[in-house]
This record gives structure tokens, sequence and C-alpha cells, in this order.
């Protein structure tokens, strides 16, 4: 079957250019790897074959790319370098470099690639990191050959290299074989070669076979040979080689390929011409042979989903061929006439279609009694066919010989070595087999897998073994029958897990039972395995119930908490009866499942009965709900765990907990106080604090107040908690517990807390003092100290309490009058800290200031330097008028802002040495605005030198501001000498933005004859104040001033706009540059630039001018600067702007003789040729120069100045420019020879196009022949000749050019088309001289247009396009049909519909050599079609010599159709000869048509047709119509029918035929009864003619008696003949009296 796969590479978009064997590659039936070049880019094209339209291109240069055989992994080469990538991981695998040139490599396996060089050959594994291994060195018999393929067998243990040469007019084929193990080589002559591994009928292990196809002048062969020794064991494989047909049109054809089909083993061999040869690997026959394409097959793989073959033509199709399994086994049985291959291909690839074929040979040899045979072929029949029951009685029915195995056995043990048995077969080998007790070879077969495990098996086997049974049961999967072998070995716990995996529900709580009183422990896990799943198997109360049956408490239990440990609220009632069993029967259980809250979902108030019953209070608590069930076990503490009841009461409501709090307390106070202001303490933020509080007050506990309070106390923020903490230690005598409260808490209420602790009139104060202190009550607790007589825990307060409250106490004690020398006493004994400037405030406050004077002298003397103190001192001297100033001044410690404050209403001069001496800058300022001090305050601001001062002062919103600026212009400064004074002034100044007062004080400090006059920055920042602020004086300073610095005030100025003041400003200091820079860019005056630049005269000026000039596009001017300036530096710029070329030259010359720039002389050279100065030009280029020739000779040339350009491309040889500048020029001639110069295809092309243009034609073909050999440029060549009408001046050229040693294929292409055009009587000619030369395609559409079509044949012929070239004859008969030609051509077409269509061109066109064309066709034809075809033509009399010379293939259609001819032709002997030979054909539809023909021979044949069709009384009675007695004897005795034969005696006697009677006697010998016979002769009186068939009757009878009786016959006497003779007369007596209808009784008594 051949299949055109949809995948042609040219639809997909590849290039045809690429589909070859240097760019194609296919490893494998997965991917077709192609390399293409895409405009300038190289790109692997990849089709993967389960994917084709989606094409994998890849910008990849390289000179060869395979694809692994399995994956998406490529191989690239380039040069010596190989790689290895993942396509799909987009990494790089593997890379190698070889030491030498790989010249074919190829992937020999999924991970294995061999490389083949010049001298040996590699394999590269893609495991690790492994480098190239050398495995053979090339056999001197593959030198200079191509390689094409390279092989290994599966175990890679035999190598094959394939390679190819040209010799002798033919291509030789060359092949190395090498053994790995043995390291050894061999060479061997073929083409195409493959391995296989093929298991041969009766070894053990597969072969490795080594085939091969060669083509030699001898012919072609096959050989197929096993390699290395055969595995020991095996039989060695019978070699065979056998012939391959090559056509006789195919003399040069040589297979090109070959794969293995291992499933079906047949061999595929590819040839050159695109032939297919199926030969099958076993016995080397030939199955088929046919063309599949017209083109080359360059590359071949197995095609792995049909195991057949894959491969590409060239043109780009995707082929594949394989075996159709449902018919190849007729096809050889029918077509080859081979059924023996038929029934080996059935075996080996279990295909059908044989089934009859193995049916005839299994009962043949079954009759035979070769049973040993007829087991094979039953056993390999395929499908199974012959494995039915009947075929095991058929061998049940024979006896078992002496000293052998049954045939049954033999059957069997057949059966088991080739696979498994069936379920028939497995029960009737099993059953004797366990008769006689050899149960270990059914555990063998078994385990191995060879039987077939059914119900019946495994209750044959169970009556011997159980275990066995089961196993039995499990493979043929019994559930029911499983489960009961699974109960009855013990094995429970297997059967949920089975009945699971097979879906089969068993009566579970049956099972459940019996497991219980086998095992209860058994039965637990059972009972566990049935509700392990999120569905029970069971019901669980039904479980339960057979647990408790048997009273199975403990294994209940651990039931059920197995089973309820998901804890659903669907089982609350199995937890309520777990709990309840166990409440009765074990407490500590159900103890230990309550504590562990394994459930929630059972009766809670039922358990709670339960557990209290139990003695459980603790479990019964946890579960009553009832306040007064809670109430009556709470109050038994005793009995609880304490730390378990505190928590119990965070489950009962605020109001549940009060009561039972209550109970508690009423019940025994003194037992359950701990515990009740435990739960309090735990509870109170749920209870209320208050509440709890209420609670204990009610039963006067002031100690389980205090305790409940005290573990709250530290955490809680409610005052009213401590205060009642405070009054509960106060009450049970805690007064350290009060102390540590008032100190550390902050929540209670100072207030109450003061109150309630004055009136308890404790006997230790410190709590109050605490309070006190804390709360800043101070004032309070000096009145209640002092009035109540306490005057010691004062000095106890102040002293060791707090001595920072000092100042407070010393302002209550004067509050109350005490005494100063108390207070006196009391500020001197105080050692602690306190804050002096709190004190002298007290003190200040009540003016009595003077009375701390002698503490803070003392202090003082001391060394005491806190400000403070200092400060105190200083408001006491200043009071005092004591010498302040001095004090103010020369004291460091006082602070100056405090001190200053105090002496600002008192005296303001004061306040501003203070303020002065600590820089208080803002107090400062404000005391002189406000008191009119400006003066100091100028003096001050100066000194400060303080630019933040400076900013604050000087600010707009300042009213002070203009008389502060007075001051600092007239007196401040004129009375500094401090550069540094002056410069902060100034800024501050400028920072103010106040450039008229700037301007004021910088004219005083510069132009009134200071120190300062030349201080260069206050010049500059004079003159920039004025630009600034008043420009009409600044001329006045530029002029006025010399020290200041000109270029930057200058840039100043013209940034202002004050251009004239800039320009003085250059001019005064000499910078002409700039101040001419000022004239052109700023003023804007170019005369008066000029005027400047003649008075200067300096070049740079000249050359500042030239610029400008030159940007004005006032080139001539500008030149004549740049020649005063002497300055060439703007060359390029002059030449862009010149227009005037004379003025450019004078610069140019100037320029060239400053530098020897390449520019300059590029452009003079340039501009002397735009003036025609060529002698000029001519000198200058001669001498030495750094011109850019070339460059100016191109830009002549594009300005049609050629004479010029002829000068330059001369000097600098550039013939093909020089060329072309001529043809310009019209010089011809002298254009040649400069292109002959050049020698550059595009100076060819240019002079050639020139000369064509001036007709020129022989010039034109001087360079035309230059051209043509450049095959890209041949096409515009011919393009332009043709535009132009020139046709047979190009039709000469392209002649003349055929014998160039460089003409290609363009050229004698394009000359074919044009003589196809212009001149067809020269196309014949050409072609037949260069068809092998010319693009074949592009011709043939060119002879098509031009009807050229005897040419067209020729070039389709040549191009193997056999199929067009065929229907271009049939289309064109009279200019292209030629007998020979299309014989030969018809016989290489591809398309097979072609045959039927040249059949019904030479009945129209030559009918009368239609048989010579069939004899060429024959081999390829469809027979029955032909037929079917000539007969709807009506001419089956035309072709009766074909039918005759194909009938050998015994086809129904051509037998018919002679038998039909020759039936016409009424020729009876040959019609005769064909039934006999050929006897496929309608026998009975001809005998029906010949029963009627006229003539009798014919009715003879049609007698003769129904006897081999077994229509014995058809025939017979057709012989007695046409009297043939001879034929009518013969058939009825080869009948074997006794009746038709009797019949036919009795027509005899009837029709008075006697003679024909005796010869009939003797002709059905066999089939007469001597009885009947001798009735018939004694009837018709003729028993005389019946008298030698009845000697012969005797004598057999005779024969037969003395055998049986051990006589021999001659010593016989006569009784054994009177015994014959006897019962000879009986007989016949006996059918006598049947006629009479006698009675039996008389007849023997008459015979008696």
């Amino acid at each position: 079957s051949l299949h055109v796969l949809p995948v042609f590479l040219q639809n997909l978009g590849v290039n045809p250019a690429n589909i070859g064997f240097s760019y194609l590659t296919m490893e494998s039936d997965k991917f077709i790897c192609i390399r293409e070049k895409v405009g300038d880019q190289n790109q692997v094209v990849i089709v993967d074959m389960n994917d084709p339209v989606n094409l994998i291109r890849r910008p990849i240069s390289a000179d060869s790319a395979i694809m692994n055989p399995a994956s998406k992994v490529i191989a690239l080469k380039a040069a010596k370098t190989l790689q290895i990538f993942n396509i799909e991981m987009k990494s790089k695998m593997k890379a190698h470099t070889m030491a030498e040139e790989v010249v074919f490599w190829k992937w020999v396996s999924v991970n294995t690639i061999a490389l083949v060089t010049e001298t040996a050959v590699y394999h590269w594994s893609m495991e690790g990191d492994s480098q190239p291994v050398k495995m053979f060195d090339r056999h001197a018999s593959l030198a200079g050959c191509q390689i094409i393929n390279c092989r290994t067998d599966e175990q890679q243990k035999w190598l094959l290299l394939i390679g190819i040469s040209a010799q002798q007019n033919r291509v030789v084929g060359a092949m190395q074989l090498y053994s790995v193990d043995r390291k050894v080589s061999q060479p061997i002559e073929g083409h195409a070669a493959a391995f296989a591994e093929f298991k041969v009928e009766g070894n053990a292990k597969p072969s490795t076979l080594f085939c091969f196809a060669v083509r030699n002048q001898a012919g072609g062969k096959l050989h197929i040979i096993e390699v290395g020794q055969p595995v020991a064991g095996n039989h060695p494989f019978a070699k065979k080689a056998v012939d391959v047909f090559f056509p006789p049109e195919a003399q040069t054809d040589f297979p090109v390929a070959m794969q293995i089909g291992m499933k079906h083993g047949v061999i595929y061999l590819i040839t050159k011409y695109g032939y297919i040869h199926m030969y099958d690997l076993e016995t080397g026959v030939c199955i088929y042979t046919n063309r599949i394409s017209a083109e080359t097959i360059f590359v071949t793989a197995s095609h792995e989903p049909t195991s057949g073959i894959i491969g590409v033509n060239k043109k780009g199709q995707v082929l594949s061929v394989c075996l159709e399994e449902e018919n190849i086994v007729n096809y050889a049985t029918s077509v080859l006439q081979n059924p023996d291959l038929a029934l080996r291909m059935a075996v080996r690839s279990n295909l059908s279609g044989a089934e009859e074929l193995f049916a005839r040979k299994f009962k043949t040899l079954f009759a035979q009694g070769n049973y040993s045979e007829a087991a094979k072929v039953a056993a390999s029949a395929p499908k199974g066919i012959l494995r039915t029951a009947d075929t095991i009685r058929k061998f049940q029915s024979v006896p078992a010989q002496p000293g052998q195995a049954s045939p049954l056995l033999q059957y069997f043990g057949i059966l088991l070595d080739q696979g498994q048995l069936n379920r028939f077969e497995s029960l009737e080998l099993c059953r004797p087999v366990l008769q006689q007790g050899r149960k270990q070879l059914l555990e063998k077969w078994l385990k191995e897998d060879k039987l077939e495990c059914s119900e019946e098996l495994g209750d044959l086997v169970k009556s011997t073994d159980s275990t066995l049974a089961l196993s039995v049961y499990l493979r043929a999967n019994v559930p029911n029958k499983v489960i009961h072998c699974f109960a009855e070995t013990g094995q429970f716990q297997k059967i949920v897990l089975y009945a699971k995996k097979v879906g089969y529900t068993p009566d579970w709580i049956f099972l459940l039972r019996n497991v219980m009183r086998v095992s209860p422990e058994q039965g637990l896990q059972f009972a566990q395995m049935l509700v392990q799943d999120e569905e029970p198997l069971a019901n669980m109360n039904q479980i339960v119930d057979v647990f408790m049956e048997s009273s199975l408490i403990q294994q209940c239990t651990s039931f059920l908490l197995d089973a309820l440990k998901n804890n659903r609220p669907t089982e609350g009632h199995l937890q309520t009866r777990l709990l309840e069993m166990n409440l009765i029967h074990a407490p500590q259980v159900a103890d230990a499942m309550l504590g562990n809250q394994m459930f929630t979902h059972y009766d809670r108030a039922h358990v709670a009965q339960l557990c209290e019953k139990a003695g459980l209070l603790q479990r019964a608590l946890e579960h009553y709900t009832d306040l007064y069930d809670i109430k009556r076990a709470v109050v038994h503490t005793h009995l609880l765990n304490p730390e378990w009841l505190v928590n119990f009461f965070g489950s009962l409501s605020v109001e549940d907990s009060l009561e039972c709090l209550r109970a508690m307390l009423s019940a025994n106070i003194r037992q359950n106080l701990q515990l009740c202001v435990q739960v309090a303490s735990k509870y109170h933020e749920q209870l209320g604090t208050q509440t709890l509080v209420e609670l204990f007050e009610s039963f006067k506990s002031y100690e389980g107040l205090f305790y409940f309070l005290g573990s709250i106390v530290n955490f809680s923020q409610d005052s009213d908690v401590h205060f009642k903490y405070i009054q509960a230690a106060c009450k049970t005598g805690q007064i350290k517990e009060v102390e540590r409260i008032c100190r550390e808490s902050n929540c209670y209420d100072p207030d109450r807390v003061k109150n309630f602790l004055k009136e308890a009139k404790l006997t230790d104060q410190l709590p109050l003092i605490i309070v006190c202190d804390r709360f800043d009550f101070v004032h309070d607790l000096v009145l209640y100290l002092y009035r109540n007589s306490l005057q010691k825990y004062i000095e106890i307060y102040v002293q060791k309490v707090n001595a920072s409250r000092l100042p407070v106490v010393i302002g209550g004690l004067l509050d109350v009058d005490c005494s100063e020398d108390v207070i006196k006493n009391l500020i001197m004994v105080v050692q602690g800290q306190f804050s002096t400037d709190e004190l002298v405030a007290e003190v200040e406050k009540r003016n009595r200031l003077k009375l701390l004077l002698p503490w803070l002298e003392f202090r003082i003397h001391e060394g005491c330097e806190e400000p403070a103190t200092h400060n105190a001192l200083a408001k006491i001297y200043i009071d005092s008028n004591n010498n302040p100033k001095r004090f103010l001044k020369e004291n460091p410690f006082y602070n100056s802002a405090v001190v200053g404050k105090y002496c600002e209403k008192r005296d303001p001069h004061l306040a501003c040495v203070a303020y002065e001496r600590g820089q208080c800058d803002l107090e400062l300022i404000k005391v002189c605005n406000e008191n009119s001090l400006f003066k100091s305050e100028a003096r001050y601001l100066v000194r400060r030198k303080d630019p933040e001062v400076w900013a604050n002062v000087l600010e707009e919103n300042n009213l002070y501001r203009r008389q502060l600026i007075d001051q600092v212009v007239q007196t401040a400064l004129s009375e500094t000498q401090d550069p540094e004074e002056v410069s902060v002034t100034v800024k501050a100044f400028m920072m103010a933005d106040l450039p008229n007062e700037l301007i004021e004080l910088l004219e005083k400090i510069v132009l009134d004859n200071s120190v300062f006059s030349e201080h260069r920055n206050l010049q500059n920042l004079l003159i920039l104040t004025a630009i600034k602020a008043d420009r009409t004086r600044v001329m006045e300073y530029v002029n006025r001033l010399d020290n200041y610095d000109a270029p930057d005030i200058a840039n100043i100025a013209i940034s202002n706009e004050l251009f004239e003041e800039a320009f003085a400003i250059f001019r005064k200091f000499d910078v002409n540059t700039s101040a001419i820079q000022v004239l052109i860019e700023h003023i804007g005056n170019l005369d008066r630039a000029y005027e400047f630049a003649e008075c200067c005269n300096e070049p740079p000026v000249w050359s500042q001018l030239a610029r400008t000039q030159l940007q004005k596009e006032l080139v001539k001017e500008a030149i004549d600067s740049y020649i005063k300036a002497d300055d060439p530096s703007a060359y390029m710029e002059v030449v862009s702007a010149a227009s005037n070329w004379e003025d450019l030259v004078k610069f140019l010359q100037m320029a060239r003789k400053k530098a020897r720039d390449s520019y300059v002389e590029t452009e003079l050279i340039f501009a002397l040729a735009k003036t025609n100065r060529l002698s000029e030009l001519e000198e200058i280029v001669s001498g030495p120069n750094n011109a850019h020739i070339q460059q100016v000779g191109d830009r002549c040339y594009e300005d049609s100045m050629y004479d010029a350009a002829k000068l330059l491309y001369n000097n600098v040889s550039n013939f093909a420019r020089l060329a072309s500048t001529l043809v310009r020029l019209g010089e011809f001639q002298a254009a040649v020879d400069s292109a002959h110069k050049a020698n550059s295809t595009r100076t060819w092309k240019e002079v050639c196009f020139a000369c064509v243009d001036g007709a020129e034609f022989r010039l034109a073909q001087m360079c035309g022949l230059h051209i043509v050999i450049h095959a890209d440029e041949l096409e515009e060549l011919i393009s332009y000749y043709q535009d132009r009408g020139y046709f047979y001046e190009l039709i000469a050229l392209l002649e003349a050019a055929l014998g160039l040693e460089r003409a290609h294929m363009g050229m004698f292409t394009e000359l074919a088309i044009l003589y196809s055009k212009f001149k067809p009587q020269k196309m014949r000619e050409h072609l037949e001289l260069f068809w092998s030369r010319v693009n074949i395609p592009k011709v043939l559409r060119a002879v098509e247009q031009a009807h050229l079509w005897a040419e067209l044949v020729f070039l389709y012929d040549k191009y193997e396009e056999y199929d067009n070239a065929v229907i271009t004859m049939m289309n064109n008969p009279t200019d292209a049909w030629k007998g020979g030609q299309f014989k030969d051509i018809i016989a290489k077409v591809a398309n097979v519909e072609l045959y039927y269509k040249s059949l019904r061109f030479y009945l129209e066109y030559k009918p009368l050599l239609i048989n010579d064309l069939l004899a060429v066709l024959s081999p390829r034809l469809d027979h029955t079609r032909a037929v079917n075809f000539f007969s709807k033509m009506g001419q089956l009399q035309l072709v009766k010599p074909y039918l005759r010379s194909v009938q050998s293939h015994n086809n129904k259609a051509v037998n018919e159709a002679l038998n039909n001819l020759l039936t016409e032709e009424e020729d009876f002997q040959g019609l005769r000869a064909s039934i006999d030979a050929y006897d496929n054909f309608d026998n009975i539809s001809l005998a029906q048509r010949l029963e009627k023909h006229d003539l009798i021979e014919f009715r003879r044949i049609a007698a003769y047709l129904y006897k081999d069709n077994n229509r014995w009384k058809q025939s017979v009675e057709l012989c007695k119509k046409d009297c043939l007695y001879k034929d009518a004897m013969l058939y009825a005795a080869e009948s074997q029918d006794a009746e038709l034969t009797e019949m036919l005696l009795r027509w005899f006697l009837e029709e008075g035929k006697k003679e024909c009677f005796a010869a009939c006697l003797f002709a059905s010998y066999d089939l007469l009864h001597p009885d009947v016979v001798l009735e018939l002769a004694w009837r018709h009186n003729i028993v005389d003619f019946a008298m030698p068939y009845f000697i012969q009757i005797t004598r057999e009878y005779l024969t037969k008696v003395s055998r049986n009786s051990g006589v021999r016959c001659r010593d016989c006497n006569i009784l054994p003949v009177i015994q014959v003779f006897n019962h000879f007369y009986y007989s016949m007596m006996t059918y006598h009296t049947k006629l009479l209808n006698l009675d039996r009784h008389e007849l023997t008594n008459s015979s008696c």
C-alpha cells in the first residue's frame, strides 16, 4: 500500500533548491530537517511529522543538521565543530571539536551519533560528558566513495559503513562490515543494507541478520545472512540469495535504501528510479515490485506506525509504503500462489485471511495421525481460530500411544510454550493434572500466567487446595468465591480490602458473627475495617449488637472508640451507648473518655446522672446544666480538684457563679474562702468587681476582701478597687501594703485617699506624706502637720522623702508666719537637691529675697557655679545698686537673658550690657529700638558680624531700619578698621536687596579715600551694584576706577545689555577680540567693526570679522578678511558657502600654502575643474598631493565634466569609472579597453549597454561575453537586448558564449528559450546537444508556450516527468508521437491511469499497434480493468494476443474474455486447453452458455465444466443428450454417486445400449451393488453382458475368503466356491422375490 502523506515540502514553504541529499535529513519518521538560506540569513527548518503545517524555523548557520530520532534534540555541524542542542529546553547539551573533517554523520540510536571522517568512524554518545570514541578505521575499498549511510544492529555489536562511487559509467556500491567483538572488518560490494533481529521457528532467541542488496554487471542480488556465531541452542539461519529484478528501461538503476519492517518481517528496498521491492525476510521471496515515484527517493527511514518505510523524493513529496494487513495473506495465496508464505506471514504477524488454510492443514495433519504437527498448527493459527473446545475434544478422542505423551498433552505443551491457555484449554489441562496429584505444576503455571483462570477452574482446584483455589478465583474475578475462601483460610482482614477493590457487597454482619465465634480479636479488626471508610460497609448499631451479644465490652469499646473518632452529630446515640456501658462497668475508662473530650453529641443529662452515681462529681458538674444540681454538687469542694473547680466557674453564667459562691461561703466559709477568693480573682472581670466586693462585705470578710483585691489591684485601673484595697489593708493592719500602694498606684483618687488617711489617724504618717508629695498636696500637708504639731515629719519629708519640695515647704512656712530662723535653719540643714530657681521664685513672690543673701553668698563661697544662684545674687546687687555694671561685665555665670530681662525696666543700659555679654541679639535689638539706642545697636551689629542678625534688622518691615542704616554709614563703619566687619556689613546690605543704600555705603568706603579705596572687590561691587540699581552711573565708575576685574565686569554688563559700557571696558584694557565681538554680536554694526579691525589690524580681529561676514553670507568680504588674517582654519565653511569659484581658488591657494590638508587640495582641484583650468589641475594632480582624486573624479563625473573626470580617473587608474566616462564621451573602443583593465562585471554591463544603445554590436558582444558567464547578470543583459528588439544579436552573443570555459546552465537555458521563440528550427539540435545543461523546468514552460510538442516530449523524458511526456504525445500525436519513444516512456510513468488513457489513445490513433503497447504495459496493468476496458470498447478480438500472453496470471476477467473469444471463434480445442490450464473463471456461467451451443464439442465442454463443479447429474444428462456415452460413464464413475450410476445403467438398458451397459459395469465397478446388477441383467435378459462383471466379483470374494480363512487360493477346495455361488444365487433370488412381492418365509423354503 502506497501512501502519499499530506506533506508536500514545497507547499509548506521549503525552497525546492534545498530538497536534496546535501540539505535535507530524516533520521526517523518523526522529523524532517532542512537547511535553507532566506535572504542573507541561514535557517534550519524542522518539520514535525505529527504537526507538519507548523514549521519550526531557527536562525542557525551550519554545514549539516540532523534531528534526534525520538526527541526534539538537534545536532549541528560547522566545519570541525559539533554541537547538540535541546530545542524545547533551549539549551546546549554537548559540544566537541574534531581533529579532522566529518564527511558524514547519522544518529544510529536515540543517544548515539556515528561520525565518519576520511579515515575512521567514531561514535559520540549523548550521555554525560563523553567524547567521540573511535570504533574502526575505514577500509581502503571505500577510498574516494561518497558515504551515504552508516548503520548498526540493536546491540551495536555490528557496524556498517556504506558508500558509492562512479566507475565505468555505473554507480558501484562499497560497504565495510565491522565486528566490535572481534575487531575485524570485511569489505563487501553492495549499495543498500540493514540489520534485523529475527526469531527463526524453533529457536529460543532471535538471530542477528544482515541484509544487503547489490547491482553489478551480472545483475541485482539480495543477500540475507546471519552474522556472527548462532546463539547457544539456536539453529543457524540458512543463507538466502535472491535475484532483484530491474526492468529493461532501468538499466542504470541501483538500490539506494533499505529498511526492514520487523512486525511483518518484510524487507523494503528502494532504487534510484523510484522502484519499491518487497521481500520476505525469512525466505527471501519477492512479494511485490512496482514504481512508486518518478523522482529519486534520496532519504528514507522506518515508518513505525505501519512497520513500513517512509521517504522523501526530489520533488518534496513524503511517501510511505507498508503492507495492508487485511489483504496480504490473500494476496500471497491468490496472486503469489504461495500458501506457505501466506501461512508463515499469518503466524508471524498474527494476520487474518488464512483461516481456511490453517483449518485445512490441521485437518489433513490430524487425519494423517501427525498429531504433534497438527498441535503446532492449531497453536500457531492467527487470532486463535483453532483454539476451540472442538479441537480439544478431537485430541481427547485420540488414545495415547504406549511410552508417549498423549496428543492432548502434546497440544497443551505447545500452547504453554507459546503463551497463555484460554479458558477451555486451562480447564481441560488442569483436570488430569489434579487427578494425578501434581498440584505443583498448576502453581507453576499460575505463577507464569500460563492459564486463563475461571470460576470452573477454581471449583475444580478447590477440592484439592483452598489456597490455590483462592488464587484462581482472584485471577478469575469471582468475588463471592474469593470471600468464601478468605473466610475459610482465616484471612478476614483481606475480605474488606478485596470487596472494595472489586466492588462486591457480601452480608457483612453474617461474616462478622462468624469471625466473632472464631476469634473476638480478629472480629474486632474485621469490624474496624468495615467502618474505616467515610461510608461504613455495615450498620454500626448492628455491629455493636454483635459485640454485646457476646458481652464483649472491651472489644466493643475499642471498636467504638475507633469508629466514633470523627465525632459526627449523627453518631450521638452510639456515643451515649459507649459512655453508658463504661460508666456502669468501667467508670475509670469512661472518666478517661470524658477527660479527653472525644465526644460531644451524646445525651449529656443522662451521662451526668450516671457520673454522679459513679462518684465522678467533676464529670457530673461538667454535664449538669440545672443550677440546683450544680449547687448541690459544688459545695463538696473536698471531693473536687481545686484547679478544675476554679476553671469550672468559667463555664457558668454570671448569676450562677455568684449563686454558687454564695452557697459555698454559706456552707463553710472557712473551708471554702480560699477557693472563693481564687474564683473571684480569676473571674472578677466577668462577675463584676463591685459585686464581688459587696459579696465579701456582706459576710464581713475583710480578709477575703484584702486577698481578693490584692490579687487584682496591681492590674486594675479602677480607683474604687484601689481605695477599697487601701481601706481593707488598714482594717487588717497591713500598713506596709498601704504605703506601697500609695507610692506605686496611679489609679486611686488622691483627694479621697488623703482625706481617709487624715481621718484614719495612723501612727505612721508616711502614707499621707507619700500621697501629698505625689499629688502636689504639699501645702495642705505642711498646714496639717504644722497645725497638728508634727513638725518633725516636715523635716523628715524634706530630708528623707523629697528634698526637691523644699521651695514649696518654705513658701508654706512663710505663709503660716513661721520664724525666719526656723526657715533659714531648715534651708541650711537640707542637703538634698532642690531647685534654686524655685526657691528664689517662692521667696521673691513674697518680697523676701534678701532672706536668701547669706545662703547665696555661702554657696558662691563654696564655689557654686549654678546660674540660678548667680542670677539671684545679681538681682540683689541691682536692687541694692551695689556696682551692678561691674558685676554684669565680670561675672561669667549668670544667665544674661534672665538678668537682662530683670534690668529692662530698671536700667536699659544695664540690660544692653547683659544682653551683649550673652549675645542675646533679639532682646538687645528690642531694647535699643524701644529706647532709641540706634548708635549702640549699629556698633553692636558691626561688631557682631552675624548675617542672620543683619538680615533681621534690615527687613523691610523694620520701622527703625532707616535710623539704623544712617548710624551704620555715619558712625559704625567709619570707626571700624576690620576688613571682615566691612565685608559682612556690605554682604548684609546686598542680601537685603538695598542697592541704593549699598551704593551710598560703598561710595563712602571707596570714593572717600578710606583705607579700603583700592580694594578690588569693593570696586567690583560698586560697579555691579550700579549696573543693577543705577545704570547712569556705570560709565562714570568704569572711567574713574582702575582696580576692578574688567573681563568679568564687561561680560556682566553685556548680560545686562550695557554694550557700550562693555565695549569701553574691553577697549580700555586692550581686549580687542572681545571688543569687536561686542560690536558684531551685540551692537551689530559691521561698519564700526570693520573700522575697528582696520584700526587694530590684528589677525585674530580680522578672523573674527571674517567669520561673521561668512555667517552673514558676505562671502567675498569674508574671503578678503580671511586672506588679511592669513587664516585658513574655516576652509570647510568657506568651501560650503562659496559660489564664485574664482574667489574660492584664491582662498584655497592661500590655504594650501598654510597647510597641505587633503580636503583643501581636493576642493582646490574641483574648483580648478569648475573654472576649466585643466592645465593647472593636471599640474597639481601630477605633482605630490594629498587630494582625494577619486572623489573629485566622481564629482566631476556627476556634474558631467567628463574631460576633467577622464584626467582624474586616468591618474588613479580607476579603469571602471574611466570606462564609464569614455562611454559618455562616445569613445567606445577606448571604453572597451578600459573595461578590460577594470575587469568588473558592472563595468562590462555599462559599456555593453552603451555599445548596444550606440549600435556597436561587435563591441557589445565583446563586453557581453564577460557578462553572461555570471548567472546573476544574465537576466538583466537579456532583458536589455530584448527590450530594444535585438533578438538575433542576443542569440549570436549567447551562441558565441557557449564555448566559454565558464559557460553555465543559465546560458544554455536562455538560448533554448530564445530558439523556441525566434529560431525554433534550431531548438531540437540544441536540446539534443545540451539537454543536461539547461534548466529543464524553465525551458519546458517556454517550449510549451511555443507549441514545440516534440521538443516538449524530449524534455519531459529527460526530466523524468514521464507522465507529462505521455500526456503531451497523446494530446499532440501528429508532432510528438513516436512509437518506440512512446513505449519506452509509458513504462516509466507513475500514474497508472495513464496506462488506460494510452490504450484508448492507441485504439483511436494506432489500433494495429495496440498489442505492442500491451506487451510493454502488461507487467503493470490491472488485467481485470484492462479486459473490462476492451470489452466496453468492443475490441477484445483486437487484443487477443495480449490476452494469451497474460493468461498465465490466471486472472478471472482474462480467462473469461479469452474463453468467450474462443467460443465465438468455435475453437473448442483452444477452449478446452484454456479451461484445463486456468480455472479462475465463472464455470457455471460458461457451462450454461456452452450447453446451448450448436456444436457438440462445446456441449461436451459444458458437461466437462459441470463435472468439475460437482454437478454430476447435469453433466451426465448433457452427455446422455449428445450420446456421449463414454463421457457419461466416466463422469458417473468419477462422481462416486452409486445412485447416479444406477440411473445411468437403467438408462442404457432403456435405450437398448447393452454394450454401454457392460462397459459401464467396469467403469463404475466400485459403486455398483452386485445384486442390483444381477437383477437388471436377469430382468433384461442380458446376463451374458453382465457375466464378466460377476466373474470379477466372484474372484474378489474368493480372494477375501481365502485371506480371512488363512488358505491360499491354489489349495482351496470346492466348498468355498460352492458357498460363494450359493450366496450369489441366494442374493439373486432374494431380489427376484422382492420384485414379485413374495413372503420372506416362502423364499427361504424354496431356497432350501
